[in-house]
């Protein structure tokens, strides 16, 4: 019974806790309507309307998920625009219907529960304190539903409407609170549809993102070999040449050249392992990533503690993993002012997760630099994810999900 009590007095708790969206959304239903009957006349300051009520429905989201124990995520597009042509995507977003509908029910039926629910704990000591005064209660008064006109029935209709009001306060109380959470979800969370429909728009961006990636890595590619390997080449070529028509007479020049052509030879080598280190780096696959990553960390300006699981993954995951770290240590080397740095790799059946931290000034903002970004690319190309919170003068932290086969 104590245990009963205490998830009542929490359930109740909770629907008064609810006080603070049912009451927004019942005083909201009036604007609501005026807004529906006004519709033609108010189109275009619709977005600025629907934004009160996607925070009103934010925050039920937010206490549902804490209940529930999961996140309800919301199913909203950015607002972007105005005028007719946003509202009338409003209009058609199937968000806004279902917010509205939720704000109706729960406006109407959340006061309602809180109302019942902190009712209910005095309405049981008032119950069994009847028979103690009944006789100086106005004539006509009543316990459950029946006159107490005599002592017969102010003995036992009181007991009766106190069991009652027990039995709603330990077994609906606690009921409609989990209402109230599976109601949010149902309303406020995202259909099936419009979860497919934001995964598959999630994945063409990806998708373009990755072929746009793609296109730059091969024009980088390319530009390295026609700057680079290929002018190192026709150089050697040409001093080659020259030596073979001045070998006859001038030895000592003709040797001289075959030196030159021989250094260029070796450079053109060196560029060509560069460009083929920037596709694949040779050490993944002689060392793997653990000893790849820790030979990166070895050759930074500032200390870098590695915490890294061995193990293998993917070639393709384990080289967006190891341009990851090469990325980001070399953005906190350059930008970050850390003296300080950690790297933590953990490997799991179905993905990698690489945390990459530094006590440097932080406030770092992928819309401002490309490093960021690409890492963001170079992920969302593999489908993985990508985290950065950096806080102004407390460091920079990224993490990054790549998913891969166990």
């Amino acid at each position: 019974m104590r245990s009963a009590l205490k998830r009542s007095a929490a359930a109740t708790g909770e629907l008064a806790g609810a006080l603070r969206t049912a009451l927004p959304a019942l005083l909201g239903l009036v604007p609501l309507a005026v807004l529906l009957v006004l519709m033609p006349v108010v189109l275009p300051w619709l977005p600025s309307a629907v934004r009160p009520l996607r925070a009103l429905a934010n925050a039920e989201r937010r206490r549902a998920g804490r209940l529930l124990g999961r996140e309800i995520p919301a199913p909203y597009r950015p607002l972007s625009g105005a005028g007719p042509a946003a509202a009338g995507r409003l209009l058609r977003s199937r968000a806004v219907w279902r917010d509205a509908a939720w704000m109706a029910v729960h406006g109407l039926t959340g006061l309602q529960a809180a109302v019942l629910a902190i009712g209910l704990w005095p309405a049981i000591p008032f119950a069994l304190s009847l028979p103690l005064w009944w006789w100086a209660a106005p004539e006509g008064s009543q316990s459950a539903i029946i006159a107490l006109d005599s002592w017969p029935k102010a003995l036992t209709m009181p007991f009766v409407q106190g069991a009652l009001d027990l039995a709603a306060l330990l077994w609906l109380v606690p009921r409609l609170v989990r209402w109230q959470a599976r109601l949010a979800a149902a309303l406020l969370g995202p259909t099936r549809r419009t979860s497919l429909s934001e995964r598959v728009e999630e994945l063409t961006e990806t998708r373009a993102e990755a072929l746009e990636a793609h296109g730059a890595e091969l024009r980088r590619i390319e530009r390295d070999l026609h700057d680079g390997t290929q002018a190192q080449l026709v150089a050697a070529a040409l001093r080659l040449g020259l030596a073979d028509r001045r070998f006859g007479s001038d030895p000592a020049a003709a040797r001289a050249l075959f030196l030159e052509a021989r250094d260029g030879i070796e450079e053109a080598l060196t560029q060509l392992r560069t460009v083929i280190r920037g596709i694949y780096p040779p050490i993944l696959s002689d060392r793997g990533l653990a000893g790849a990553l820790r030979a990166l960390a070895a050759g930074q300006p500032i200390p870098v503690e590695m915490d890294v699981e061995d193990g293998r993954a993917p070639a393709a995951v384990e080289a967006a993993a190891y341009f990851v770290v090469a990325e980001a240590l070399t953005n906190v080397a350059r930008h970050s002012g850390a003296r300080h740095g950690r790297v933590t790799v953990r490997r799991e059946p179905a993905r990698l997760t690489i945390r990459v931290r530094d006590d440097g000034k932080g406030g770092a903002d992928p819309e401002r630099g490309s490093g960021l970004a690409g890492i963001r690319r170079r992920v969302a190309a593999l489908d993985g994810t990508t985290r950065i919170d950096s806080p102004d003068g407390e460091g920079t932290t990224l993490e990054v999900d790549l998913p891969c086969g166990s």
